[in-house]
């Protein structure tokens, strides 16, 4: 059906399932939602106010929009992996009402101009889009951008990501800054010194296959010394970026316990893969960070399940066919994420590992918008904005990658058979993608 953009004053959402960590529901609720706001929540069939048009929830659940803090849309400079347009309908079809987009663009997104295009209406985005700026000029990590002038024009975050920092005094300095303006400074944490030329996880699928591999070392090296940097400047706001290692956990959970602001997200990939799934140089499971070993991933499946971990961000990576189907060492890292996320966050963690439903919606909802400062979304309290995802947690189906909205379909997970499917995503009032 796609977009279905008509511009209803109100819509009530009749006989849902209603979880809104945020505001501590859990249970069946209509939700009355006018002139682009929440106006009403009551329990069933006591909602006072008439509307325009009505969405039968039953059987569904309906949770606060989707916010995914770890989005690569390729614009500017390289839009024939992907384009505003084309990702932001992807994140609808997978029930993401906000992504936070990265600057490792062609040019970087590096100065307010840049964050500016990215927000322009031409751009035609399908959902809410939030820049996150270059903490480097051209990230190349030898000096700061112009923090302040890139909130301004819209940027929730900085960070170099695809490119960590690795010079401590600019990672202080760059700690410094976003504490001065409580901007959160968000970290690739790769020793890069470490990794050259490597292209998988270090262990014995990398050694078999005769390929350069990623020590867990150069990632959780990075994080302990950013946690570290963090606890000294006290209002500085650190984030993780897909972290993949049980040690860079260790770190994080040091860092907190300490009440640093330190934050971290964790991608689907990450906690449903391990490195042996390459198989034979399949560059569809070739992403950085790359998939580790299993009691790494066991580790992060705990830290979800704890609190740990603040937020599921995707990192969704479109590339080219031309850019896969080369060598493995020569292959772009990165996959596509938008439209399997919640489905593998089901399957994978709620239904296999027993993580409550309300957990795994917290990931995607107050987590995430709680570390980027997404005001008035993360939660379906009244007066908040009308972006909902209502999805069906039993619904079986089959993910067919040449059947989705992004322009790339370099996914491992073409043919999977999932439990959970997004339903409705629903923006300012309007319902922006509905399931055929």
């Amino acid at each position: 059906m796609g977009n279905d953009k008509s511009k209803t004053g109100s819509l009530l959402i009749k006989g849902g399932h209603l979880i809104d960590p945020a505001a501590k529901i859990n249970a069946p609720m209509d939700v009355l939602l006018r002139d682009g706001r929440v106006a009403e929540i009551a329990l069933p069939n006591n909602i006072r106010g008439g509307a325009d048009g009505k969405f039968d929830a039953r059987g569904l659940i309906v949770a606060p929009g989707f916010s995914d803090l770890h989005v690569h849309l390729r614009e500017p400079g390289q839009g024939y992996k992907e384009t505003i347009a084309t990702g932001t309908a992807a994140a609808a079809a997978g029930g993401f009402t906000s992504v936070c987009i990265m600057p490792n663009t062609a040019p970087v997104v590096d100065n307010a101009e840049w964050v500016a295009w990215l927000r322009h209406p031409e751009r035609a985005a399908v959902v809410n889009v939030f820049p996150i700026g270059a903490a480097t000029l051209n990230s190349r990590g030898a000096a700061l951008t112009d923090f302040a002038a890139l909130q301004r024009a819209g940027a929730v975050a900085v960070t170099d990501d695809g490119r960590p920092i690795l010079d401590d005094e600019i990672m202080r300095a760059a700690l410094r800054l976003g504490a001065e303006l409580n901007l959160p400074v968000v970290q690739h944490a790769e020793d890069t010194r470490l990794t050259e030329n490597a292209s998988m996880h270090e262990g014995p699928t990398s050694f078999r296959l005769g390929l350069r591999g990623m020590s867990a070392a150069a990632e959780a090296s990075i994080v302990d010394r950013d946690v570290t940097l963090a606890q000294q400047i006290r209002e500085s706001r650190l984030h993780v970026a897909h972290l993949s290692t049980s040690d860079a956990l260790k770190a994080v959970r040091r860092g907190k316990r300490g009440k640093a602001r330190v934050s971290c997200e964790v991608t689907p990939h990450h906690f449903t893969l391990l490195d042996q799934d390459v198989g034979e140089y399949n560059t569809n499971f070739k992403m950085n960070p790359p998939l580790r070993s299993a009691a790494d991933r066991e580790a992060i499946l705990v830290a979800l399940a704890d609190g740990t971990v603040d937020a599921i961000a995707t990192d969704h990576a479109p590339h080219a066919t031309h850019e896969k189907q080369v060598e493995f060492e020569r292959a772009a890292f990165g996959i596509t994420g938008l439209e399997t996320a919640l489905a593998l966050a089901i399957t994978k963690l709620h239904r296999e590992h027993k993580i409550p439903l309300t957990r795994i919606v917290e990931l995607f909802t107050a987590g995430p918008a709680r570390v980027f400062d997404l005001r008035s979304r993360g939660s379906l309290a009244r007066g908040n904005f009308a972006d909902v995802t209502i999805f069906d947690p039993k619904k079986r189906w089959t993910f067919e990658a040449g059947k989705s909205r992004s322009l790339s379909h370099n996914t491992p997970f073409d043919g999977w058979q999932f439990t959970g499917k997004v339903v409705a995503t629903i923006l300012s009032g309007k319902i922006v993608y509905r399931a055929d």
